[in-house]
């Protein structure tokens, strides 16, 4: 997964203590707490195990994104709403001490959860706003002159748009590089209902309208920054048990890290909702992936590709039902490009499915085969099945498939 991002926060990272420089008060490890934010009372970060966690970032190559103590010097106001400036001085000698050791921290985020009603805890967007502008002006003095100036992201909470907009309009131009926001679609994973979520067209589309309505606000309010979600997982809480760990919830990522590139394509649907279409320049050659997922428990969906100036994929919807009852609805999506010569040139397809029909299952089966650890407890190879580019594309019920055009031309690939 070379280059790997890590992200060092969470919950607990708002009151941690960095054991370095001027530190006035005793540095002792998280403790349980009745009344403390979330159950605990503050922690310390030592240097010993800063130095020891740099160590290894350096030794994988990791990008680390580490979270700030954004709540160090405020005082609690009443329920969950913090005020006063925050305390910029533990994170300042931690920084200076980073910089000292010469640790690559490729961009500090400041706080987390903190953004609207806040999760255990909240700061007006003003006041987040004006430590920005402070954190912002330490790390331009600090990394003064050097080759790679870490970036600053925020606020790494939910969405909340008047408080998102309110925080552009505080912190002003170009303090903030990235804007962060946390996403959990999926709600709690203690929801009985968790399966029927995953498999409801209309329920995934709510997380487009947030990432739309994040795109507006930030191309109207602070077109310099960019949009991040710093923290996702379908489910919180550490997801759904019988779910989470199961094919009903995978999106296969080893393959999607293998197999999609970093362009995405518009693709244009006009099928059935069930069937959910995504397409990518392929990764590390030339051509088109075409991720597709079936949702519906008793739809095929037969496709064809078509020599026009748009690639066309014409979906038949087979409807299989108890007593065989059969139809055919002609749909089609499209997007932008044109296919270069397909004289006798060969697709690849990687059809995932769950062993035995079985939503739930843990073992997940490509083309056929059942994916399990070799007997040195290595991946398995990933295999994929060549057919006649011209040939039909079925995708069968409640299944996963990536489609590799190695011979489409879409422009944005290059």
């Amino acid at each position: 997964f070379n280059r790997l991002r890590i992200r060092v926060g969470g919950s607990l990272q708002d009151q941690v203590l960095y054991d370095v420089g001027n530190l006035k008060s005793p540095c002792h490890p998280f403790q349980k707490m009745k009344d403390g934010l979330f159950g605990f009372s503050k922690g310390c970060l030592h240097m010993e195990r800063w130095d020891e966690l740099n160590r290894f970032f350096k030794e994988t190559s990791a990008m680390v994104t580490f979270g700030l103590n954004a709540l160090h010097g405020r005082h609690k106001i009443k329920r969950s709403l913090w005020g006063g400036d925050w305390d910029s001085s533990n994170a300042q000698d931690l920084m200076k001490y980073t910089i000292s050791k010469g640790y690559q921290i490729d961009s500090w985020e400041f706080g987390n959860e903190l953004s609207g009603n806040g999760i255990g805890a909240h700061v007006h967007a003003d006041q987040y706003g004006k430590d920005l502008v402070n954190l912002r002006k330490i790390i331009n003095e600090l990394y003064k002159g050097s080759q790679s100036k870490p970036s600053l992201i925020a606020p790494g909470g939910f969405y909340d748009e008047e408080w998102f907009v309110k925080l552009l309009q505080t912190s002003g131009f170009g303090v903030i590089n990235v804007m962060s926001h946390h996403m959990y679609n999926l709600g709690a994973g203690v929801d009985p209902k968790l399966v029927s979520k995953i498999l409801n067209p209309d329920h995934l589309n709510k997380a487009a309208y947030t990432f739309g309505n994040l795109t507006h606000v930030i191309r109207r309010h602070g077109p310099w920054t960019s949009a991040w979600v710093g923290e996702s997982g379908g489910a919180y809480n550490s997801g759904g048990a019988h779910v989470s760990n199961t094919f009903v919830n995978s999106f296969c990522g080893l393959l999607w890290h293998r197999l999609m590139g970093k362009v995405v394509l518009n693709v244009e649907s006009h099928a059935s909702p069930f069937l959910r279409s995504y397409a990518h320049c392929s990764k590390g050659r030339a051509g088109v992936t075409l991720l597709v997922i079936n949702l519906s428990n008793q739809t095929n969906f037969i496709m064809n590709a078509q020599n026009s100036i748009n690639l066309k994929l014409a979906a038949n919807e087979q409807n299989i039902s108890r007593d065989s009852f059969t139809h055919n609805l002609k749909k089609t999506f499209s997007w932008v490009g044109t296919k270069a010569s397909d004289d006798a040139l060969l697709r690849e397809e990687y059809h995932l499915t769950p062993k035995d029909g079985y939503l739930r299952s843990q073992t997940m089966v490509l083309n056929g085969i059942p994916l399990e650890l070799t007997s040195t407890g290595d991946i398995p190879s990933l295999n994929p099945v060549r057919v006649n580019v011209k040939s039909p594309i079925t995708i069968s019920p409640l299944s996963i498939a990536f489609i590799v055009f190695p011979n489409f031309e879409a422009p944005a690939c290059g």
